[in-house]
């Protein structure tokens, strides 16, 4: 397409089609996208976002990482809409959480993004994929009720209607609008309030399946760390050099970053004495987990914000020092 903004219109009318569809770009092109993914979280259109993050606002460094995109990511188009938002740490994982993103998106009607970061974007490895049989594909539910039954956006215990593809037979009207069950736009408020309910409760009664993380050296941590993205890496290589010291130290992966995963992140903090957060940002994560912490655990965020990496021995200071 001609831009992020027609890219994201395309994706949008592929998925209402019955393919599953996706795009990327980095963060001025994912800025252009805002809009457009508004009308797919409102439409309940699954599809699939990649945004490789680089230092901003505007145009930025293009050619240097950062992580400055995470709110955005959760809140940038308009609206209270939930949403999922996962990230990638390694050559590897792209093509693992990728698979897992359009899953999600398709058993929940929902965008779903992958925060990558330009390091990750540019990392060359050699890795082992699985093979075809052992790749769990999920697709989203069609309708099989007669046409004339069909119901667009009915609400049913799960929260997520069936959808089915154009030129299936079903009759279906697609809006940017808030709309009631059968497409339509409505300034009902008791039906703006189930449906904004419906939106979140699909994703709520998901948790236990959408927040992910990783664990890494923690069942005896008394120090961790949480990261997310290529900071991952150097991340695990701080922590089995402490471990070298003596340290207990431990590593939290967040592969979900939205919908925050507060009880993986709870129990680490009521585990440990101390946990540092090392984010290419000026602390984006490092506020959720202080949000949700209630125990004497003390949260240090580390940043960078200047267009260089986090290094492996910038996290064992600091693990040093705690």
């Amino acid at each position: 397409m001609e831009d992020e903004i027609a890219s994201m219109g395309a994706v949008i009318g592929a998925s209402l089609a019955g393919v599953k569809s996706m795009t990327a770009t980095s963060g001025p092109g994912f800025s252009l996208m805002q809009e457009n993914l508004g009308y797919a979280c409102i439409a309940e259109v699954p599809c699939v976002v990649v945004n490789v993050m680089r230092g901003g606002p505007s145009t930025g460094l293009p050619t240097n990482p950062s992580q400055g995109d995470v709110m955005q990511a959760r809140w940038g188009t308009h609206g209270d809409h939930p949403i999922i938002v996962l990230a990638v740490s390694t050559v590897l994982d792209c093509f693992e959480i990728t698979v897992q993103a359009f899953n999600l998106s398709e058993i929940y009607r929902v965008p779903v993004i992958i925060l990558s970061d330009e390091t990750v974007a540019h990392t060359r490895e050699t890795v082992t994929l699985p093979s075809l049989d052992g790749i769990q594909v999920i697709d989203r539910v069609s309708p099989t009720m007669p046409s004339e039954w069909y119901i667009p956006y009915e609400g049913n215990s799960r929260g997520v209607p069936t959808m089915a593809a154009f030129g299936e037979g079903y009759r279906c009207h697609v809006t940017g609008l808030i709309h009631d069950e059968h497409g339509f736009p409505t300034q009902g408020s008791d039906e703006i309030g189930e449906f904004i309910s419906r939106l979140h409760r699909k994703i709520t009664q998901g948790f236990h399946e959408i927040q992910m993380t990783r664990a890494f050296m923690t069942a005896d941590a008394e120090v961790a760390v949480i990261a997310y993205g290529s900071v991952t890496r150097s991340a695990r290589q701080a922590v089995r050099e402490a471990r070298e010291q003596g340290i207990k130290a431990g590593l939290m992966q967040l592969i979900t970053l939205f919908p925050f995963p507060r009880r993986s992140v709870e129990s680490l903090l009521n585990q440990c004495r101390a946990v540092l957060v090392p984010e290419m940002n000026m602390g984006q994560i490092s506020r959720e987990v202080k949000r949700v912490n209630q125990s004497p655990c003390r949260v240090k965020k580390y940043n960078r914000i200047d267009g260089g990496v986090i290094a492996p021995d910038e996290i064992s200071r600091e693990l040093e020092k705690m």
